[in-house]
């Protein structure tokens, strides 16, 4: 879960968080251990490097994302041991119970939600699960004036875009909601951040009329607050982050799933000739930059249990 050149929005929050860490005064003194993403294989390759650096290296806390990389970390003899779970690590079929596996055998398991923290209810774990999610980067994702935005990505000025802001072919995301949804709004375009690079993300955001998250299940919803960071009217599922990052602002809307209910909730967005939501301190909140304080906390915790 990070970044690559070939796919530089893979786990992009996880680089966020890290650079966060780095920026706090005194900052963390932090060192990466990235690996490609691929199949059994590239596993046993990562754990072996990491097991060679480890023989001469020696770190206060070892910051594992997505369980198998924790088994990774596990199996190199990383110690002490946290392990952020995303969603899919807990929810899949076969990497689930694996991920539960590994959560009782480590020092601290943490999720990026407490919707998420409920797959680990049962699993003896040697601390109660910590809510560590990475948070959104207000220094990336920051509102645009809407023309400037359609300007950047070649985009009628006098359009209507609504933006599903995933990858349509992860199926957990729903983008056939969000389809059968835009037939009702011929005259509408619907947008997607499949492959789209982070820095382009304010740009879909802002151009967008609406944000839709309409999502099965989310881990922690982090497009649900880069839809407020940026002030753009938002209506998602209540899963991952939304009921709480949405309770209470208005023009942004969290609601199951009603083909009735969200078309008469878009229309009503639609039907404003400047639609706006006043999110910006909502997604303050929940900041790379406010996350990264969470997580050194628990570093510390970790780390003065073994002194």
């Amino acid at each position: 879960m990070y970044p690559s050149r070939e796919r530089p929005e893979l786990g992009v929050f996880v680089r966020d968080q890290l650079d966060a860490l780095c920026r706090i005064e005194p900052p963390v003194d932090a060192e990466l251990f990235a690996f490609a993403p691929g199949g059994a294989l590239s596993y046993l390759r990562a754990i072996r490097r990491l097991r060679r650096h480890l023989k001469t290296h020696e770190y206060d806390v070892v910051h594992a994302h997505y369980g198998l990389t924790g088994w990774v970390a596990k199996l190199a003899g990383a110690a002490p041991l946290i392990v952020t779970y995303h969603g899919t690590d807990l929810r899949h079929e076969k990497v689930g119970p694996w991920s539960k596996r590994l959560a009782a055998r480590i020092d601290q398991a943490a999720v990026v939600s407490d919707d998420l923290g409920e797959l680990l209810d049962g699993v003896k774990l040697r601390r109660p699960a910590a809510v560590m999610p990475c948070g959104v980067n207000l220094g990336r994702v920051h509102p645009m004036l809407r023309q400037e935005a359609r300007e950047h990505l070649a985009l009628d000025p006098e359009g209507s875009y609504v933006l599903f802001p995933a990858d349509p072919s992860r199926p957990e995301k729903r983008h056939d909601r969000a389809t059968v949804l835009l037939k009702e709004f011929s005259d509408v375009e619907l947008l997607t951040l499949g492959g789209v690079d982070p820095n382009d993300v304010s740009a879909y955001m802002c151009a967008a009329d609406a944000v839709l998250v309409p999502s099965e299940y989310e881990g922690f919803g982090l497009a649900t607050l880069e839809a407020l960071a940026c002030g753009v009217p938002v209506i998602a599922t209540p899963t991952g982050i939304a009921p709480e990052a949405l309770d209470g602002v208005a023009g942004a809307y969290c609601l199951p799933f009603d083909l009735g209910t969200w078309r008469e909730t878009l229309a009503a967005i639609l039907d404003d000739p400047d639609p706006h939501v006043s999110g910006s301190a909502r997604a303050a909140e929940y900041s790379s930059d406010a996350m990264a304080l969470r997580a050194l906390a628990v570093y510390e915790s970790i780390a003065e249990e073994r002194r």
